[in-house]
């Protein structure tokens, strides 16, 4: 659950990126612009969060009163092996060693879904917290480091869950809508797991990225979570997505290779916390996607 140290918006000062070639990083940085909030985005290229010395280069790149934004992660397309589970951790002990000695407005942590137990639904900000594989117990465990390292320099700490998120510029082309859309147009099929009867929530890009500026207007504090409150099976999408790239498109099933799981959210909390926000519905969302995968 979110508290609000700014009941009513206020800009920060401005807003330090980290992981700027990455999904989310870079939307934010249209979000930012938009609401012309100033920013910097740092990538890797930049400053190494995984050498040692990336501590002393965050000190002298961030200043005083910004506002951090951690979206800096080894996805599971990059392994889902004990070396990455290590790497991400060293990113979190480098930072953690530099939060506590910074003087920063708010720490936002983009975390993952992952760390919820799924068959703990509908899930809430308040579920438990059970890895279940390398990925969730390393969110858990930076989730962790964030805490004690903000908890030291009594820096209010914002931790954001997402679900899966999609977009046209995302570089993961995870199952579902993104991969969906990709195959859609370049192969003319898509191809569902057993019967896609499987349902999850899915978010748009544009909708956790607004939920990041009105966490950073509002200085806000707690757990949320980034979804749309809507679970859809995978079939519906398929379907959705078919439609909008052409009749031609067919979809063909794999056998499931794996027990039937469904995922839902309660989204009281985020209602609670942002009575006016209102997810873009997956029609408008997936008409966007297509507008600009499919030209």
């Amino acid at each position: 659950m979110l508290e609000h140290n700014h009941p009513t918006p206020v800009k920060p000062q401005r807003v330090v990126i980290l992981g700027a070639s990455g999904f989310v990083a870079r939307d934010l940085v249209r979000h930012l612009k938009d609401q012309q909030i100033d920013y910097r985005a740092i990538g890797s290229d930049e400053i190494d969060l995984l050498d040692p010395a990336c501590v002393s280069l965050l000190q002298a790149a961030v200043g005083k009163g910004d506002a951090l934004v951690i979206t800096a992660c080894l996805t599971p397309d990059k392994g889902r092996d004990v070396g990455t589970l290590m790497k991400n951790l060293a990113m979190a002990q480098h930072l953690a060693a530099f939060i506590e000695a910074a003087a920063l407005s708010q720490v936002i942590y983009i975390s993952s879904n992952a760390v919820y137990d799924d068959r703990d639904s509908p899930i809430r900000e308040a579920s438990k917290r059970e890895p279940t594989d390398l990925y969730s117990l390393m969110h858990i465990a930076r989730e962790k480091i964030m805490g004690f390292a903000t908890a030291k320099s009594e820096t209010p700490l914002c931790l954001l869950c997402p679900c899966a998120i999609y977009g046209a510029d995302d570089t993961h082309n995870s199952y579902g809508p993104n991969r969906f859309f990709r195959t859609a147009i370049k192969d003319r099929k898509i191809t569902l797991f057993g019967r896609g009867e499987e349902t999850r929530d899915h978010v748009y890009i544009k909708d956790v990225t607004r939920l990041i500026g009105l966490c950073l207007t509002h200085r806000s504090e707690g757990t949320l979570n980034a979804v749309s409150g809507a679970s859809y099976a995978f079939c519906e999408v398929a379907a959705k997505v078919a439609h909008l790239c052409g009749p031609d498109v067919r979809i063909e099933h794999l056998p499931q290779g794996g027990p039937v799981t469904h995922q839902s959210f309660d989204v009281a909390d985020r209602i609670k916390a942002f009575p006016k926000f209102a997810p873009i519905t997956l029609d408008d969302s997936f008409a966007e996607v297509f507008r600009q995968i499919g030209s």
